[in-house]
């Protein structure tokens, strides 16, 4: 079978690999759309693992199941989440599903940028879903990253009424921005340095959109709020600058929610002192789990949030170095993603 083999963001391959063999419990899926996550797109994070074929994203047909699989058949669509917790561990059974230790074992393989992809017992029980019928594939390769956003709403604590800022409208930054609004913010601002993405978020309903290359994001936000601040700003861009515009536009006892790793090294200073008495709460959001998929899969079923409408490109598998460079250079794309045709 044909896979995509990153070596390096510049150095994508199209190899050829034997096809995966099952166990049996576990299935066999033909890849029909895979999505470009921004993860994807950070090659400090992946050089160490390369080459390897990434594609966390994946919608297919399951073409094989092992003897022992029930539940699900061939020619069943379905979206599968490529980790999954243990539910019984310590962080499980705090609510931390995404720290448990076999969340990070468990990998469908080889990727999802592949022609067919092994999916393991412990995928297929716990995080394997359905596609209904009216949902295309390309809508399910949504699932995961509208999952990750849905899971930091519910660590940050939003609550109806609240004030909202998100800073970075790539494809996350435009989900929080749908999002934000079903959970219930009264007003949502979005800043970003790209207007196209600015628009985006204005069609997935951004109140105030900022290009702080020409505004004052404290100065608007200051305005938005009656001079209070936000209440939960969401910071999904990797810059420390962003982190830094995060903070000043957060109210006291207002929450800031990490969502976007910054590269190795790189550090947000800040004070103790001026941290315990404006009582911010920092609040990490990394990745999603069995709970969040499922609410996410039927935000889009319901239509509440237009995946397909975060779609801007589609490439073929054989054309997924084309993809990536879209992903990283076009400053008018949001999702791309990699059909297998």
């Amino acid at each position: 079978m044909k896979v995509a083999v990153y070596h390096s963001q510049q150095d994508i391959r199209i190899e050829e690999m034997p096809k995966p063999e099952i166990g049996e419990d576990e299935i066999l899926v033909e890849m029909k759309a895979c999505g470009i996550c921004g993860s994807d797109l950070m090659d400090w994070y992946l050089k160490t693992r390369a080459p390897l074929v990434l594609g966390h994203e994946p919608a297919g047909v399951i073409v094989k199941a092992g003897s022992k699989v029930r539940d699900f058949n061939l020619g069943d669509r379905v979206f599968v989440h490529h980790h999954v917790a243990c539910l019984t561990c310590h962080y499980c059974t705090h609510g931390d599903y995404t720290l448990c230790e076999r969340f990070h074992r468990t990998n469908i393989k080889p990727g999802g940028f592949a022609e067919y992809f092994r999916v393991p017992a412990p995928n297929l029980q716990i995080d394997t879903l359905k596609i209904p019928e009216k949902l295309s594939f390309e809508e399910a390769t949504l699932i995961e990253p509208i999952g990750c956003c849905v899971r930091a709403f519910r660590k940050s604590g939003i609550q109806v009424g609240d004030s909202v800022v998100i800073i970075g409208a790539g494809t996350t930054g435009v989900i929080h921005t749908a999002l934000s609004k079903i959970f219930g913010a009264a007003k949502t601002v979005v800043s970003d340095l790209f207007d196209f993405r600015l628009r985006m978020a204005e069609k997935f309903g951004a109140d105030v959109t900022v290009n702080p290359e020409r505004e004052d994001l404290t100065e608007v936000v200051k305005a938005e709020t009656d001079g209070v601040g936000a209440d939960l700003v969401i910071v999904a861009a990797p810059s420390i600058e962003a982190y830094k515009a995060g903070l000043s536009v957060c109210r006291k006892g207002g929450k800031l929610c990490v969502f976007a790793p910054t590269k190795p090294g790189e550090y947000l200073q800040i004070s103790p002192k001026e941290l315990f008495f404006s009582e911010i709460q920092i609040i990490p959001s990394y990745s999603t789990s069995h709970l969040e998929t499922r609410t996410a899969l039927e935000l889009i079923k319901s239509g509440r949030i237009n995946a397909k409408g975060l779609i801007t490109h589609r490439f073929k598998l054989a054309d997924t170095a084309e993809a990536f460079k879209t992903a990283l250079e076009n400053k008018e794309s949001l999702k791309v993603i990699v059909l297998n045709r």
